[in-house]
């Protein structure tokens, strides 16, 4: 079942998962796109055609179109289908993995996504969620520029025990070479003051989170 994958190195990975359905999984030229098994049914959806589908096929028993290439996989692993995705990213050259359809669901699910893009960011690869009203950014030792989002708030959270030389400037509650630990949530519904929000980390792995606010 598995065929030959032709890998576009130094590309971004568009990574389609299974949680719930969101249709904000848009494609960027030049993006190589796997869907992880449930995630090929939303490929459909989206009208996209993946590069690779990575899947147990525990959550989706449609047919893959035969000229789509597959990497199956066991139900009893030590990786969901999304991190096997991301880990297939970071042993082929991708610089960016970016990962929809990620939330909602089980938030079981939900974290191990996020600590898929972790697993990224520490082995040198931008990594992000993106949907309709959540996108979360994994930052390990770098900077980020976020444009205003009006109606989102901001959040900066630690992932690593301690992130060191913490900036988040261009916000409400601004930290200039800060110290956040994973322990407390200290950067919680943060409130945008410039047009631009810069947050940057020197020694450590924070997850920023936008998402929408709800009246």
């Amino acid at each position: 079942m598995n065929k030959k994958v032709v890998i576009k190195l130094g590309k971004r990975c568009l990574i389609i998962s299974g949680g719930d359905f969101d249709s904000l999984c848009k494609k960027e030229e030049g993006d190589f796109v796997i869907a992880c098994d449930k995630g090929y049914e939303y490929a459909e959806k989206l009208g996209l055609k993946p590069d690779l589908v990575i899947a147990d096929f525990d959550s989706f028993d449609g047919k893959v179109a035969g000229d789509v290439p597959v990497k199956q996989y066991p139900c009893e692993k030590d990786d969901t289908d999304t991190m096997a995705a991301v880990k297939h990213a970071v042993d082929n050259g991708f610089s960016e993995v970016v990962i929809c359809c990620a939330l909602g669901g089980r938030p079981d699910h939900a974290l191990a996504n996020v600590q898929s893009c972790v697993f990224a960011a520490e082995r040198g690869l931008k990594a992000s969620i993106v949907g309709t009203d959540d996108e979360m950014i994994v930052l390990k030792n770098r900077k980020i520029v976020l444009k205003r989002r009006e109606g989102f708030s901001l959040s900066v959270l630690g992932i690593s025990n301690k992130s060191e030389g913490v900036d988040i400037l261009g916000t409400k509650y601004e930290v200039r070479d800060g110290v956040i630990e994973n322990s407390f949530p200290l950067g919680v519904s943060n409130e945008w003051k410039a047009d631009e929000a810069r947050i940057s980390v020197k020694n450590g792995t924070l997850l920023v989170i936008m998402s929408r606010l709800k009246r």
